[in-house]
């Protein structure tokens, strides 16, 4: 039996990391799988841990109001110093890029424990966008010993950087095996839906998300001045869960706040923002699961970045970049919402982020 200490902290992180946590929890004979959060995002976790019935062993709850990413680094490593010395796991398994990602994974390395890096290879080949997204990825890389890659184009990047082959699997994203657990369950009434009194069904609906930290600032001020002149349309409404962080909420609310055809919400929990995903016409997002997510549902996606880790669905046009610049969010908007052949192509269901078997893939390979 191999113990897997799965450690994470943020709402995208479990999403991620708990169909293939429930996955393991199917082969007791061969699988003990230990759960340890940091809750680096205490509310948004927690809801996303009691939509998959998962329950942490272990539950460091560091996270504090404005607290740099400096501190957060040194709390979360010298937190699981004794966690990890006291399950000594087998496999420290971690997903993707935060700052609980990394921690985790050097702690792994410090204590001589083998690492498994879920979501490995993202690259935009700049060090500063995202941040520090794409710095924790690439040191992750360096201490980590598997390496699930979601693509071929992401395992081609680690290959590039001079990982061996023998450690780089291509096994899918587990977000799409994630979103078709809970896409199910609204289908069959096992998971209940958002409640939405003040959606108008004659009108097209805008799902929006931006938080990035590249777009502080100058980049929130024009993504909420084109999400104005969207909203102006009379056949559109805008549905914005705006994220908590000082640094968005007091930008958007200035801009956004009463205007009668946009609609700020709380941050939603996973099963009912799946399920306004599937009622929206299109999303305008700076979410990388997102990107991931919205093929599989058939969601023309723009994404107000610059540069993105997800090249794949930018090739296969289920995906386009939109960087922050009112005009060119404003008027990609407008051809998908008036250029009906247009849509249609953007919005064909080809995912090529996976087919919803990668928890399989990852669970057979931990079992050699």
């Amino acid at each position: 039996m191999k113990r897997v200490m799965f450690v994470f902290g943020t709402r995208p992180e479990a999403i991620k990391l708990c169909p293939l946590i429930r996955r393991l929890a199917r082969q007791r004979d061969r699988f003990e799988a230990r759960v340890c959060v940091t809750a680096q995002h205490r509310a948004m976790l927690d809801q996303v841990l009691e939509a998959f019935e998962v329950r942490p062993d272990h539950d460091l709850n560091l996270m504090l109001a404005n607290q740099s990413l400096a501190q957060l680094t040194a709390r979360v490593v010298a937190a699981l110093e004794p966690v990890i010395e006291a399950e000594r796991p087998d496999l420290v398994l971690v997903q993707g890029d935060t700052t609980t990602t990394f921690c985790a994974a050097l702690a792994g390395f410090y204590a001589r424990i083998r690492v498994g890096h879920v979501e490995a290879g993202l690259r935009t080949g700049d060090r500063r966008q995202p941040f520090p997204e794409e710095i924790n990825r690439i040191l992750t890389t360096r201490v980590a010993d598997l390496h699930f890659a979601a693509t071929e184009d992401a395992s081609a990047n680690l290959r590039t950087e001079g990982v061996p082959a023998g450690s780089i699997f291509v096994t899918g994203n587990t977000v799409i095996d994630a979103l078709l657990f809970i896409r199910d369950g609204l289908d069959q009434g096992r998971l209940a839906g958002g409640s939405w009194p003040f959606l108008d069904l004659s009108r097209r609906l805008i799902l929006v998300t931006a938080h990035r930290r590249e777009s502080f600032g100058e980049g929130f001020e024009r993504i909420c001045q084109a999400l104005v002149t969207l909203a102006g349309r009379p056949d559109v409404q805008i549905v914005y869960p705006v994220h908590p962080n000082p640094n968005v909420l007091e930008v958007v609310h200035r801009h956004l706040s009463g205007h009668p055809n946009i609609y700020l919400v709380e941050p939603l929990d996973y099963v009912p923002f799946v399920d306004l995903m599937m009622r929206s016409h299109l999303i305008l997002t700076d979410s990388g699961g997102i990107q991931e997510e919205a093929p599989s549902l058939g969601k023309p996606v723009l994404v107000m970045r610059d540069k993105t880790e997800r090249p794949e669905a930018v090739r296969a046009g289920t995906v386009r970049l939109v960087g922050t610049a009112v005009d060119k969010i404003v008027a990609e908007a407008v051809r998908l919402l008036e250029d009906s052949e247009h849509y249609r192509q953007m919005a064909r269901r080809h995912n090529p982020y996976g087919d919803g078997q990668a928890c399989d893939r990852i669970a057979e390979i931990l079992q050699l």
